[in-house]
């Protein structure tokens, strides 16, 4: 593994342990030459789900095409990477349990968004305005408007 500050291939790992509910494992290494540390993840990578896009068209299911819309939703949000990390691995758990070689990208973005929504709602929102393709304001206020009537039907 190459460093990401000196990219000098000699590191050492200093702590391994399972990550994302066990589908991963996560490798703290530290760089012999910089010393500095990095965080590295092993994911598997054997099983090829393909994702049926709205015209018809397959592509490969995408973990980081995952995480960057979420991190695009949660933009200046009070969202951690762990908690991005966290729904990726859940909706890609969810997607390898139910589905054997396609899943259509619209159950994909309703996974995504079902966790959002638990999350945060504002990055919901701006997910949600993306995914579902919000042409004016009134698209974004019946979404509000069903979530602000969830929250009344929710006993605190």
């Amino acid at each position: 593994m190459r460093c990401p500050f000196c990219h000098v291939d000699n590191d050492r790992v200093i702590d391994s342990r399972a990550s994302q509910e066990g589908y991963a494992i996560r490798r703290r290494r530290e760089c012999l030459a910089c010393k500095r540390r990095y965080t590295t993840y092993e994911n598997i990578e054997d099983l090829a789900i393909k994702v049926v896009k709205k015209d018809g068209s397959r592509v490969p299911l995408d973990r980081e095409k995952i995480r960057r819309g979420l991190e695009r939703a949660c933009w200046k949000r009070p969202v951690s990477d762990e908690q991005i990390e966290a729904i990726v691995a859940a909706v890609e758990h969810e997607v390898f349990t139910h589905y054997d070689n396609e899943v259509e990208s619209r159950v994909l973005g309703d996974l995504v968004m079902k966790h959002l929504r638990e999350l945060d709602q504002v990055a919901f929102v701006r997910f949600a305005s993306v995914y579902r393709e919000f042409k004016d304001v009134r698209d974004f206020a019946q979404e509000l408007q069903q979530i602000l009537s969830d929250k009344r039907r929710t006993p605190k």
